[in-house]
C-alpha cells in the first residue's frame, strides 16, 4: 500500500462497473445520513429531546412520556381560560384556542410516531446494516488486492525458476481470491438500486404522513375558526400589510383597531365614508355587530356577535366611537366592531 501510495508499485484497478457502483453506494449513503438527520431535526427541533431520545434507546429503555409544545401551549391556554372565567368572550375562546392546540399536539405525536417507523427506520437500517456490510467487503476486497498486487511484484523480482515458479502459483490464488471478492462486492452493490426502490416507497409513506397532519391541523384550525364565529370574515394582521394569502391570518379583536390601517384600500374606502356621512348627519344607522365585545365601564355597551343594533353619531365623540343603541340599552360602541348595513 504505501509503495503504491509513492508510486513504486504498479496497482490492480477496478473495472468501470465496479468504480461506478462504489460510487454510487457512496452517494446513497451521504445523502441517506443527510435525509435521516435534517429529517429528525424537523420532526423534533429540541436538541436536547433528541439526545435524550437517543440516549434511552440505547439503553433499550422508554423514553419519559412529555408534554411537546402545541400541548403545552394549549394547557396553558385552558388553565388561562379558566383562570379567567370559562363564562367571558376572552375565556371562552382561550378554553377553545387550547382545546385545538391540544389536538394539534397529537396529531404532531402521530406524525412523529409514523414517520419514525414509516421513513426514519428503513434508512436508519440501510446505514447501520446493509452499507455496513458493503464497507466491510470492500475492506476485504482492498486487502484482496493488495495481497494480489504483492504477489505480482514478487513475482517481477523472482529470478530463479523455483522462487518464479512459487510466485507464479501464488498469484493465481491470489488472483482467484481477488476475482472472488470483487464478485461479491458487486453483487452487494448491485443491490443499491432496490435500496433506491425502497427508499422511494418509504419517502411516499413520509409525504403521506406529512399530507395526513397538514390536513388535520387545518381542519382543526378551520373548526376552530367557527366555534370563534366572533371574529369578522375578513380577517386582519397586525402588521400593517394586508393579508393576500388563500388562508387569511386571524388577529385578536384587541389589535383590529391599529391594524385597520392592513384593510383592502376599496373596503378601507367603503367603511370610512359610511362612518364619515353618519357622523356628519344628525340621522341614525343599523349596524351588524361583527364580533363579541365586553363593555369596559357603564358609559359602553356590551355586544354580541350578529346581533344588528341602531347607530349614530353625538357632537364631540372620539372618532373611533359611536352611540349604540339596543332598546332600552344604549352606550359607548367601538367602531371597529360593527359593519354598517345598507
Amino acid at each position: 500500500f504505501t509503495e503504491e501510495k509513492l508510486g513504486q508499485a504498479e496497482k490492480t484497478e477496478l473495472d468501470a462497473h465496479l468504480e461506478n457502483l462504489l460510487s454510487k453506494a457512496e452517494c446513497t449513503k451521504l445523502w441517506t445520513e443527510k435525509i435521516m438527520k435534517q429529517t429528525e431535526v424537523l420532526l423534533q427541533p429540541n436538541p436536547n429531546a433528541r439526545i435524550e431520545e437517543f440516549v434511552y434507546e440505547k439503553l433499550d429503555r422508554k423514553a419519559p412520556s412529555r408534554m411537546n409544545n402545541p400541548e403545552l401551549l394549549g394547557q396553558y391556554m385552558i388553565d388561562a381560560g379558566n383562570e379567567f372565567g370559562p363564562g367571558t368572550a376572552y375565556g371562552n375562546a382561550l378554553i377553545k384556542c387550547g382545546e385545538t392546540q391540544k389536538r394539534i399536539g397529537t396529531a404532531d405525536r402521530e406524525l412523529i410516531q409514523t414517520s419514525a417507523i414509516n421513513f426514519l427506520t428503513p434508512l436508519r437500517n440501510f446505514i447501520e446494516g446493509d452499507y455496513k456490510t458493503i464497507t466491510k467487503e470492500r475492506k476485504l476486497l482492498q486487502n484482496k488486492r493488495l495481497d494480489l498486487d504483492a504477489a505480482k511484484t514478487r513475482l517481477k523480482k523472482a529470478k530463479v525458476a523455483e522462487a518464479r515458479a512459487a510466485s507464479e502459483q501464488e498469484v493465481r490464488i491470489t488472483q482467484s481470491e481477488f476475482d472472488r471478492q470483487a464478485e461479491i462486492t458487486r453483487l452487494l452493490l448491485e443491490g443499491i438500486s432496490s435500496t433506491h426502490a425502497h427508499h422511494l416507497r418509504c419517502l411516499n409513506d413520509f409525504v403521506e404522513a406529512q399530507m395526513t397532519y397538514y390536513a388535520q391541523c387545518y381542519q382543526y384550525m378551520l373548526d376552530l375558526q367557527k366555534q370563534l364565529g366572533s371574529f369578522p370574515s375578513t380577517f386582519l394582521s397586525n402588521n400593517n400589510q394586508s393579508s393576500s394569502s388563500p388562508v387569511q391570518s386571524v388577529s385578536a379583536p384587541s389589535v383590529l383597531a391599529s391594524a385597520s390601517a392592513s384593510l383592502p384600500s376599496v373596503s378601507n374606502s367603503i367603511v370610512t365614508s359610511g362612518i364619515s356621512e353618519l357622523k356628519s348627519s344628525s340621522g341614525s344607522r343599523k349596524a351588524r355587530v361583527l364580533y363579541d365585545y365586553d363593555a369596559a365601564n357603564s358609559s359602553e355597551l356590551s355586544l354580541l356577535a350578529d346581533e344588528v343594533i341602531t347607530v349614530y353619531s353625538i357632537p364631540g365623540m372620539d372618532s373611533d366611537w359611536l352611540m349604540g343603541e339596543r332598546g332600552n340599552q344604549k352606550g359607548k360602541v367601538p367602531i371597529t366592531y360593527l359593519e354598517l348595513l345598507n
